[in-house]
């Protein structure tokens, strides 16, 4: 079931979103499922924020993220890795025992496939950041991607690796080919889902997400059958529904 909220800008987007991570975090141990790119950074900051103005504890939080690219170091500046301590992990305090990143930089990557899966039992996320792509991918399940699916190595579109290339000195050739992502069961497994997304160009993936066939062409349209997903849009996401 779907809460959608709709604002003027990606402020207003990203201060709902917080307001969202705010009901998660009151719990005594939460557990995150977070995601990378553009879309949400804007809440990662209202993260830091909170934690260095209002003295939150973020010490107990446990993170699972959804994906990273194969191929790469985690040194490398676009690691997912990297990414993640920028923008949010060094400016919360969270201990990097606390945080999971799959790792992109193995020999037996089914293997590491299986071992971040195995990780996460025992644990439920408590509330999954999601973005969309603009081919309606969530994490980096393409479409085709089984609905079944657990943590598992994904080819990645051109399209996708397109969109990308702006974080690679706008070079598709510097963008990786495949990358270790969550599968879609295993984000239909949180309790809570939050969307993020904004700007015009992600109009039609928002529209099939969620007024579209439920079909394996669009992954995110199996958000469809949770139970619990808000949606936060600027008008422009927005304008198709």
């Amino acid at each position: 079931m779907f809460n959608i909220i709709v604002k003027n800008n990606y402020d207003e987007v990203s201060l709902e979103a917080f307001k969202v991570m705010q009901k998660a975090l009151k719990k005594e141990n939460p557990v995150l499922g977070l995601a990378t790119g553009s879309s949400p950074i804007g809440l990662y900051q209202n993260m830091i924020r909170d934690h260095k103005e209002n003295g939150t504890d973020y010490s107990k939080v446990l993170t699972w993220n959804l994906d990273e690219y194969v191929g790469i170091p985690r040194t490398h500046e676009q690691s997912y890795w990297t990414f993640m301590h920028e923008n949010l992990f060094n400016g919360i305090g969270i201990p990097d025992a606390n945080v999971h990143v799959p790792r992109g930089d193995v020999e037996d990557e089914e293997a590491e496939c299986a071992a971040y899966e195995e990780s996460m039992k025992g644990h439920t996320i408590d509330l999954q950041v999601l973005g969309i792509g603009t081919d309606g991918h969530i994490g980096f399940n393409e479409p085709g991607a089984s609905f079944d699916s657990l943590t598992h190595l994904m080819d990645l579109k051109e399209q996708t690796r397109k969109d990308n290339a702006r974080f690679f000195n706008n070079d598709i050739n510097l963008v990786p080919k495949r990358a270790i992502t969550m599968g879609l069961a295993t984000i239909m497994r949180s309790r809570a889902i939050v969307l993020i997304a904004t700007s015009e160009h992600k109009a039609d993936a928002v529209f099939g997400m969620i007024r579209g066939e439920i079909t394996e062409e669009c992954p995110a349209s199996i958000l469809q059958k949770h139970p619990d997903v808000t949606v936060i849009l600027d008008e422009g996401a927005a304008s198709k529904l």
